[in-house]
């Protein structure tokens, strides 16, 4: 049973909370395909599996700010605040659901968090690029004026100057005219 969920409603999914990516239960019990209360069972049956950096319960305040960000309701719905899973709790997820649904899916998610982490570096490495870029021209333009400043010292200099006398030997004219 091959199960194929577009990558852009993964993608969608994830966020950035407490300066990690992550994935929350009741996003990733619709991936799959189970009620978000019986993920969380299966997750508090392993809890052992689950340090603070591979799982984590959002505040109230990060709850606010999530319902503000999307723009849904609080009505209603979630009665308790939603857990957030890291890549590695994804990851540590498809050891507790055995189905063949969430062993797809957490490829497909193990597989969008590899692309995420690539598109990141590859972005550092053209930022760093252009830094450079940025640096070197930055260097030349300062060159250039001061090429500027120098040709303009240079013509001051030569409006400035008076004609000066000739001085030391002169040839005598050559007299081709007299013979």
């Amino acid at each position: 049973m091959k199960v194929s969920v577009p990558e852009e409603v993964i993608v969608n999914q994830i966020y950035l909370i407490r300066g990690h990516k992550v994935l929350l239960d009741k996003d990733l019990a619709n991936l799959y395909q189970v009620t978000t209360g019986n993920l969380n069972k299966a997750v508090q049956r392993n809890l052992k599996r689950f340090p603070s950096d591979f799982m984590f319960q959002l505040n109230e305040e990060e709850f606010k700010n999530l319902i503000f960000q999307n723009g849904t309701s609080s009505w209603g719905g979630t009665r308790k605040l939603p857990f957030a899973f890291t890549e590695q709790g994804v990851a540590m997820l498809s050891g507790i659901l055995n189905s063949d649904r969430a062993i797809n899916v957490n490829i497909q998610i193990m597989r969008v968090f590899t692309r995420i982490r690539q598109v990141l570096i590859d972005n550092t490495e053209l930022r760093l690029a252009i830094e450079e870029i940025r640096k070197k021209t930055n260097n030349n333009a300062k060159n250039i004026e001061i090429v500027f400043q120098y040709l303009d010292e240079l013509i001051e200099k030569k409006e400035s100057t008076k004609p000066r006398r000739k001085i030391g030997y002169k040839l005598p004219r050559k007299k081709s005219d007299d013979r």
